[in-house]
């Protein structure tokens, strides 16, 4: 890993959704998110090039989704849905934020093995204890409309001022009782990230 990204804490959380008031599923939806804090080595200055972060950040956006994979049992054929986002503590700027798009979302798709879709995003600037909702939709096909979620993200004791929270989600499946029509995961033939 590069000497730029030196992680003070990585957090795991997964959640088995069985139902939201509706019928029970015997097999569970689960949904996961996985989250590093790391130090933000252009916290407190203006720094123009900031690209060797986000290249640096490459081996723990891999890191991270494998282990989220592992997290959710394993099968990365089960994944569905995936999102991601960052917390930019407050010494830092957004765009620190904005390296995790190349790192988090091109590992995703590499550690899925085959995923067609945009990955939804968010950052902010924010301060101790700050969360974060991550948007998530379908890996292949982000019309389809059973898998738009969103997964809140943070951890209590950071970021601190000097620090960002990197953070992945995916998901097994949609919403657990999602019932409004549109693209069905089922229906999905273009294979271009859209239908």
């Amino acid at each position: 890993m590069s000497e730029l990204v030196k992680v003070r804490k990585i957090s795991t959380q997964v959640e088995e959704i069985f139902h939201e008031g509706g019928p029970a599923r015997t097999d569970p939806i689960l949904r996961g998110s996985i989250v590093a804090v790391i130090d933000n080595p252009y916290a407190g200055a203006y720094v123009e090039d900031i690209t060797p972060l986000m290249e640096g950040l490459k081996p723990l956006g891999l890191k991270l989704a494998t282990q989220l994979i592992k997290a959710l049992g394993g099968d990365a054929s089960k994944i569905t849905s995936y999102g991601k986002g960052a917390i930019v503590g407050e010494d830092g700027e957004l765009e620190h934020g904005a390296t995790w798009h190349v790192a988090g979302g091109y590992a995703m798709r590499e550690a899925l093995g085959e995923a067609f879709a945009i990955v939804p995003s968010s950052k902010k600037v924010g301060g101790l204890g700050a969360t974060l909702e991550i948007p998530i939709s379908h890996k292949d096909a982000s019309y389809v409309r059973s898998h738009f979620d969103a997964m809140q993200i943070g951890v209590p004791d950071g970021p601190r001022r000097n620090e960002i929270v990197f953070a992945l989600v995916m998901t097994t499946g949609g919403r657990v009782h999602a019932r409004l029509g549109g693209l069905g995961a089922d229906e999905i033939s273009k294979f271009d990230g859209l239908r």
